[in-house]
């Protein structure tokens, strides 16, 4: 099983058409095949950040949720309107 935690820092400004772009990617990512879980949070403290959280069953099914159209597009679409910090965790089987 595998953890993903994007952190997003929106530009100035482009924090509402930034958590636009990341709803459209949970709500296609949470339908997709090896998601167990895909959400994101936005910062109580900060008003520029929000938090990708998301679980896959394995890396096949990252890897083909990373080829994906949507998933490419709103990646892009987030690239431009601020900055991505990803952390990644590895869980063995249970």
């Amino acid at each position: 099983m595998l953890r993903l935690n994007c952190f997003f820092q929106a530009n100035e400004g482009m924090y509402d058409a930034a958590l636009e772009a990341a709803l459209v990617l949970t709500a296609h990512s949470v339908k997709e095949e090896g998601c167990i879980a895909y959400d994101t949070f936005e910062s109580a403290t900060r008003p520029d950040v929000f938090m990708i959280c998301e679980t896959w069953a394995d890396a096949d099914a990252l890897a083909k949720h990373m080829a994906g159209d949507v998933f490419k597009a709103q990646v892009a679409r987030l690239e431009e309107l601020g900055r991505m910090k990803l952390e990644q965790f590895e869980f063995p089987a249970q």
